[in-house]
């Protein structure tokens, strides 16, 4: 089904490429605010990433999983947009600014806190391994990166998470 609605797309059929957005905008979006932590930035992303996908769809090999070259894309403009802005605004401050009180119980707000406090060598493989349920092989084309080298940002990353939320280091002993 994928495969043919990409080949519409291909093709200029933009009611199939409507259906791929319509698909895709939701988790795009989720994955865009984690990732870039601003939901302005997130939004221009998404739009770029969409933007881009539908003009490029031709160099896509529909040999290959779709969903990965979509994000691969989409985590591309979340750099550049994070690049270009140069500045971070902290959960609290974006929730203050809109006035909204989290609806999250307090550990579920904790462990966002503390994936948002990561360097985004860390946070983006965790995002993408645990919320997003990428294989490590995925994430390590999708990033550019030796699956050995996803594999220790993993594990460090999963250390730093551990440590920020107050457990102990793997091993220790109580």
């Amino acid at each position: 089904m994928e495969r043919e609605m990409i080949g519409r797309i291909i093709q200029g059929d933009r009611e199939a490429f409507r259906h791929l957005y319509d698909e895709y905008f939701d988790y795009a979006m989720r994955t865009a605010i984690v990732v870039t932590k601003h939901a302005e930035w997130a939004k221009d992303a998404v739009q770029e990433t969409f933007l881009r996908v539908y003009r490029n769809m031709w160099q896509y090999d529909q040999g290959k999983p779709f969903k990965p070259w979509f994000y691969c894309i989409l985590l591309r403009e979340c750099y550049r947009i994070m690049e270009r802005e140069k500045k971070v605004v902290p959960l609290s401050e974006q929730l203050e600014r809109i006035g909204v009180e989290p609806e999250l119980p307090d550990a579920n707000v904790d462990i966002y806190e503390a994936l948002q406090s990561m360097n985004d060598m860390y946070r983006i493989p965790l995002i993408l391994k645990y919320l997003h349920d990428y294989s490590e092989k995925e994430i390590a084309d999708m990033l550019e990166l030796n699956v050995n080298t996803l594999k220790s940002r993993l594990h460090k990353g999963r250390e730093k998470m551990r440590s920020s939320l107050g457990g102990e280091p793997y091993g220790s002993k109580a």
